[in-house]
């Protein structure tokens, strides 16, 4: 059985749920740590980019799984 067409397509989108829901809590908890201890801003987003980095990997991958399979 092959999956093709919007099957795929859905596919892509539930791969991309999970990348989205991680950023969405990661980049808010950065938030409410900032507006709790906001001389740890610098520290704080370093951490964040370098997640968000590792999370959008994710996303990255989902994609190219479906190009290739």
């Amino acid at each position: 059985m092959e999956i093709t067409g919007d099957i795929a397509t859905i596919g892509y989108g539930l791969a991309t749920l999970g990348p989205g829901i991680g950023l969405g809590m990661m980049i808010g908890k950065t938030q409410e740590a900032v507006a709790r201890q906001p001389e740890m801003a610098g520290p704080l987003r370093i951490n964040m980019f370098i997640g968000m980095a590792l999370i959008e990997a994710l996303g990255l991958i989902g994609l190219a799984a479906g190009f290739l399979f």
